[in-house]
């Protein structure tokens, strides 16, 4: 074990990799009503009364404007198996959305049905996060697998509970 100073952005990022995360794809529409997609492992439960949920994004992402612009947003918690599908949302500036398939529920935002869980969501609160922007919604529908396994990302890499990718 060694001490670090938390100024160095690399060793933080890799002290902080040390704490094991599910995998999600956010989702929202961008102005025009094209569905716009992030692969994020910065979600996190607020609340169960009311039901909040928050996820952080970089200031510098493309998506960002979409983002800022949305009221809704939704979260599709990946299973093991879909590290592909993580990667694909990972990659800025690509038609991420070739081949995928989604559905809309009543906010318009895309819902990947094969996800271990999706949270459709209202926006209420958005508050400075350094260089991230910090997002929390109110949860206005959801679906859940209660049986499935999460796509974990641990140490710079998806992993399972089972596993290295």
């Amino acid at each position: 074990m060694s001490d670090i100073h938390p100024s160095d952005p690399r060793s933080l990022r890799n002290a902080l990799g040390c704490l094991a995360t599910g995998v999600t794809v956010i989702t929202t529409r961008a102005p025009k009503g094209q569905p716009v997609g992030i692969t994020a492992n910065s979600f996190s439960a607020v609340s169960l009364q009311p039901p909040l949920v928050l996820f952080s994004l970089n200031r510098g992402a493309y998506s960002l404007r979409s983002f800022l612009s949305a009221h809704n947003f939704a979260v599709n918690i990946l299973r093991a198996d879909q590290h592909e599908l993580a990667s694909n949302f990972a990659v800025p500036l690509q038609d991420k959305w070739k081949g995928i398939q989604y559905e809309v529920w009543e906010t318009g935002c895309a819902i990947l049905p094969d996800a271990l869980a999706s949270f459709e969501c209202k926006i209420r609160y958005t508050y400075d996060g350094g260089d991230h922007v910090i997002f929390v919604g109110e949860v206005l529908r959801m679906t859940a697998d209660l049986e499935g396994r999460p796509l974990l990302f641990y140490r710079g890499r998806y992993s399972s509970l089972d596993g290295e990718r």
